[in-house]
């Protein structure tokens, strides 16, 4: 599979599809023809430059008054990436890390850069070859671009830092005189632009937002499982109720209770109970409102990922080079802050219908298993699901509401979008485990409600369930078995 990168939208669907597949990544005749146009003009503009041009002729951030003599605008560049690799705390994860070269690839396609088309050729080299820079976590701001991880993903260009290739960490220097790879010696302006972007934030949040489409299609027939196994009702999912509250989460959210619980004997059963607890009976407001945050955290994350971070922006036809401040995060980090909020309610969610399905109501026994006293059962996993829903309160206190100011208060506001982007990643994570813990207690009820069954939906997911984590008859180590619980999301979609 061929991916070929030009001005037309892409979608995160898109961007998964070329992951997913492991398709190479090729320039359009359209993304040539921009990139050079784009470099052309630049280096015509500086052959006749009287002015100062912020990053190109000049300094950068608060030594943007300092003018820089034409024979050393090359080394500018380089030291600029070398000075600015200054990343510190935990590598990004490789998957990661192949979606930030996608995303720089992308950006700079558009001829609004000024780099050269062998930068960006040695970038989608890298990329096709899966070479992948190592990048850490800790240093970006999130405002003058992702200036600390950039800076590690584009050091291999210039011949410096790390990879990783064909699971082993190697200098980039050593790996290319193997590859025969000559290092690029980059032009005016293309460090600025290789190391301004939002692609660092943006990356963590592709990779949040799509485990987030899928952990939320879980969540609902997790939560569907559980509420069979509880004895729920199905009246608060019918649409009678969310007609009359049209939020388009809520809305789906019912349609799809009914449709997973659709020819359940369980469901069917007179109820001696009038009403559920709100981890049951509130499903459709808490995962309806999930959903709808997801839907529209993508619409803007997909916006950036088709836009220009980086500065100046080029402007050949126009003749303009502007310096402005498209690489400052604010637009994606108060997003990304907002669904690590909106991802941390299914879990909190999540851990609560757990509790209830471990307390020996509605028949079931206590802790889930038949003796209870000799047996533990599942007390503890509900401890951990807890512990979890915790960590991640903590970790949803905002980032995008601080700000300091760096560069000699040149840049004087920040976004910290860096730091919502990896808390993301975390919680994403936390949602994962605790949903595979309520799947493990939520398969021991139900197994407790047979022969009666659950419907044609739900006992198909349970039996491939079955096939990984077995029924527990007696206290047995579980560690392992919460561990394939979260293999078992992983791979089943």
């Amino acid at each position: 599979m061929i991916h070929k990168i030009s001005n037309e939208w892409l979608s995160l669907e898109r961007l998964k599809e070329v992951i997913d597949n492991h398709a190479s990544l090729e320039l359009s005749e359209e993304a040539k023809s921009a990139i050079v146009r784009c470099r052309e003009y630049l280096d015509r503009k500086m052959e006749d430059v009287e002015t100062p041009i912020y990053g190109i002729t000049t300094g950068f951030g608060s030594l943007y008054n300092v003018t820089i003599p034409k024979e050393d605008l090359s080394q500018l560049q380089h030291n600029l990436v070398m000075s600015h690799a200054c990343g510190a705390g935990e590598t990004v994860r490789p998957e990661i890390v192949k979606l930030m070269l996608f995303l720089k690839v992308q950006n700079l396609s558009y001829g609004h850069s000024g780099v050269q088309l062998v930068t960006v050729q040695r970038l989608i080299d890298m990329f096709n070859n899966d070479i992948l820079p190592v990048v850490y976590q800790q240093g970006s701001l999130g405002a003058s671009g992702d200036l600390a991880p950039l800076a590690h993903l584009c050091l291999p260009l210039i011949g410096l830092g790390e990879v990783l290739y064909k699971g082993r960490i190697r200098p980039a220097a050593e790996l290319w005189k193997e590859l025969g790879w000559e290092p690029v010696r980059l032009q005016s302006k293309e460090g600025l632009a290789l190391l301004n972007g939002t692609q660092f934030m943006s990356a963590h949040a592709v990779w949040s937002i799509l485990k987030s489409m899928r952990l939320s299609r879980w969540a609902d027939r997790i939560g569907a499982m559980s509420l069979d196994a509880y004895d729920g009702r199905i009246e608060p999912f019918l649409p009678l109720t969310h007609n009359i509250r049209p939020h388009n989460g809520q809305i789906e959210t019912g349609k799809r209770f009914c449709e997973l619980l659709e020819g359940s004997e369980l469901m069917a059963r007179p109820k001696e109970h009038v009403q559920d607890p709100y981890s049951f009976r509130c499903i459709p407001q808490v995962h309806g409102a999930v959903k709808d945050n997801i839907l529209y955290v993508k619409s803007v994350i997909e916006n950036e990922i088709n836009s220009v971070t980086d500065n100046p922006n080029v402007f050949p036809d126009e003749d303009m080079i502007i310096s402005a401040g498209n690489f400052h995060g604010e637009p994606i980090a108060i997003p990304m802050d907002a669904l690590a909020i909106a991802m941390s309610e299914l879990a909190s969610i999540s851990e609560r219908r757990t509790y209830q399905l471990i307390h020996g109501l509605r028949g079931l026994p206590k802790y889930l298993v038949a003796n209870p006293g000799l047996n533990s059962g599942f007390m503890i996993p509900q401890y951990t699901a807890a512990s979890i829903v915790s960590q991640n309160k903590g970790l949803c206190h905002p980032a995008s509401c601080d700000s300091i100011p760096s560069s000699q208060g040149q840049e004087d506001h920040v976004s910290m979008g860096s730091n919502a982007a990896t808390k993301l990643v975390r919680v994403v994570d936390n949602v994962e485990t605790v949903l595979a813990i309520e799947l493990f207690n939520a398969a021991q009820a139900l197994e407790f409600r047979h022969p009666a069954k659950s419907s044609p939906a739900l006992e198909a997911i349970f039996s491939s369930y079955r096939r990984i984590v077995p029924f527990i008859g007696n206290d047995t180590y579980m560690h392992p078995l919460i561990a394939k619980s979260v293999e078992f999301l992983r791979e089943e979609q």
